[in-house]
């Protein structure tokens, strides 16, 4: 069995969003790395939409006529097993965003915006593991852990790259892989988000996965949900009193995507790529975008 295969979720692990924003998503699976292992990886991935969720209705254009918006996304994730049942998960992206149309944002009075986002820290826990005697596995365990803007960015705006918000999420976890290494895995997790200027909503996170691996392939498909608990629509009275584009972070921000992701080693089983697209699937005050992810991963163990 390949069950110390380190399972990188590059390109969807950073999905919980915001309208018109790339945001951070929970980075973690429901494999769990033994001790001292190691896994290391850097991704790029391309963001585009042309259309959004204006409430729950969907637009003909993006907003503000800019035509096609992309997010181009530097990122770099790592994990470490602290014990066989506790590792520690980081992951920071770099992210630049434009417009085809060379609108200027409503509010940052640019076309362009670039730079460092947010940091987040994990961790995640085990805490039941069970092999049957036809040799399936369940395992169950959970993860918390925070978001903190380290980049000087702007939160409001179209083009802005995140809401400065400082966010503490947790979840919960469960597994069951059969014998023949096809696996589901189910999440449930809650987003507490702060910001000293804005009143950015919470939000449950809900997530579905079914997978295959082997010594040579992983591969999931993978459906994610985002419910966020207050805020308003785009295009509503307390919208506009809010200051229009201003108040963006404010916005009721609900997604269900899906996302399909693969990795095979290289090298000796330590070097290996990764490879990912998404698609969101509905939305309220969300972009309709498709995301492509190309990965290197790094593993000692």
């Amino acid at each position: 069995m390949y069950h110390k295969l380190k399972i990188i979720h590059l390109g969807v692990v950073f999905l919980f969003s915001m309208p018109f924003i790339t945001m951070a998503q929970t980075p973690v699976s429901g494999f769990f790395p033994k001790k001292n292992d190691l896994t290391i990886a850097s991704s790029y991935t391309y963001k585009s939409y042309d259309r959004f969720y204006r409430g729950t209705t969907l637009t003909e254009t993006a907003p503000a006529n800019m035509g096609s918006i992309s997010s181009s996304i530097v990122s770099v994730y790592g994990e470490y097993g602290i014990m066989d049942w506790l590792s520690t998960v980081v992951t920071i992206p770099y992210i630049s965003i434009s417009n085809s149309e060379g609108v200027l944002d409503p509010i940052q009075g640019v076309d362009q915006v670039e730079g460092v986002q947010d940091l987040s820290l994990f961790l995640k826990a085990k805490a039941f593991k069970k092999t049957f005697d036809n040799s399936s596995k369940l395992s169950i365990g959970g993860a918390t852990g925070v978001t903190i803007p380290v980049g000087n960015y702007d939160e409001s705006g179209i083009l802005s790259l995140g809401n400065q918000a400082t966010a503490i999420d947790g979840c919960g976890i469960i597994q069951y892989s059969t014998p023949v290494n096809i696996f589901t895995e189910a999440q449930i997790g809650y987003s507490i988000r702060e910001n000293s200027d804005f009143k950015i909503p919470n939000a449950m996170l809900y997530s579905l996965k079914v997978g295959y691996y082997n010594d040579w392939i992983y591969a999931h498909a993978k459906l994610g949900i985002q419910d966020s608990t207050t805020g308003y629509d785009i295009g509503t009275p307390e919208f506009a009193a809010n200051g229009g584009p201003l108040g963006l972070p404010q916005t009721e921000v609900d997604y269900t995507n899906i996302n399909f992701d693969v990795y095979t080693p290289l090298y000796e089983k330590t070097i290996g790529v990764s490879a990912g697209y998404g698609v969101n699937l509905n939305g309220r005050n969300y972009n309709q975008e498709s995301t492509f992810t190309l990965g290197l991963v790094y593993k000692d163990n």
